[in-house]
This record gives structure tokens, sequence and C-alpha cells, in this order.
């Protein structure tokens, strides 16, 4: 199993329980291409969202997801990178990172290691990073006041940045709640 992720941006603001219902609906879709939601992250004004499987493979996932119905030009695999000691539940701030050319984590790392005071300045602490394996595309969660403060403490480290959101989880019910028919 891979993880994958998938980008969408919407004209009209979603909910959260239309993410929700909308997910759920595909549970069967889901189950019978052994694709995992893992939960996704909605923009505070409902119009971006990232969501998270585990799938056998890319291709698995984006004959499911167009199934089910979605977009899927924003699929993508990557890896998950979790900051030692931190809780991704916590996250709440999403910055987007595209680059020309692939980079490594290492690189980035380091760039953001060197901008720590401005991150810890601004109260924003590194959570999660999903970085794609063609290494061009990064999405990083932090725990901070707000997106503006990251925002801020990005620019002020010298971190490259395509955009920076604040978002509220949108998780999976716990396993014995999915209603069967």
């Amino acid at each position: 199993m891979i993880d994958v992720f998938l980008e969408r941006c919407f004209e009209r603001s979603l909910e959260v329980a239309f993410v929700q219902e909308v997910t759920l609906a595909a549970q069967d879709c889901f189950d019978l291409h052994r694709i995992q939601w893992q939960g996704s992250l909605l923009a505070r004004d409902g119009r971006r969202l990232v969501c998270y499987f585990r799938a056998p493979d890319t291709e698995a996932a984006r004959f499911t997801l167009r199934q089910a119905g979605a977009e899927v030009a924003g699929l993508w695999a990557g890896t998950l990178h979790d900051a030692p000691g931190e809780d991704p539940s916590t996250a709440n701030v999403l910055v987007e990172r595209a680059f020309p050319a692939p980079v490594t984590l290492a690189a980035i790392q380091a760039i953001e290691d060197a901008g720590a005071a401005c991150l810890q300045n601004h109260r924003v602490r590194f959570v999660r990073t999903c970085f794609s394996l063609d290494r061009r595309r990064m999405l990083c969660l932090y725990r901070a006041p707000d997106a503006e403060s990251v925002r801020l403490a990005q620019r002020l480290a010298g971190m490259p940045l395509e955009r920076v959101w604040a978002f509220r989880q949108v998780l999976p019910p716990p396993e014995n709640s999915t209603p069967h028919h």
C-alpha cells in the first residue's frame, strides 16, 4: 500500500458534512479496490481540499476516485514524514510547495532548520510533510495561531511556498460506526 493525495479546488464552498457524506458514499467502491480514506483537509473557506488515501498503487486510486465522480488531475503518490513528538491531529495550517526541479527532503529541511527561530517567534510548529514521489510537490502541515503567522514565518525563514491556508480536518468515522447496507 502507498500514500496517495488528491488536491482539489472548488468555485463554491464545501462543508465538512458534505465531504464526509460524499466520501462515505464511495465506501463500497473503495472497499472493492482496497482504497482506504485516511482523512481530508478542508480549507476554512471550503474552497480547497486535500484528501489522503492508502491504496495499492496510484492507478487503483485514480480509477476508483474517477468511478466515484472525483476530478483526479491533482492526484499524486507520496510519502509522509512526521515531526518527532508531534501529533498530526493538532495541525491546522497547510503550506503548499511546488518545485520546478526535483528537490530532496533534506534540502528543504535544512532551510527550515535554519529558520527555526522564525517559526518559534511566530508560535509555528511543524507537524507533518507529504512529499511527492517525483520530489516536485510538498504539503507541509503546521500547528499555529493562524495562516498569516505561518505565511510570515515561512517568508522570513526563506522557505519556498506557493499557498498557505487554514483548514479543518475531516476524518472517517470510527470503524464500528460506519453503516453497512
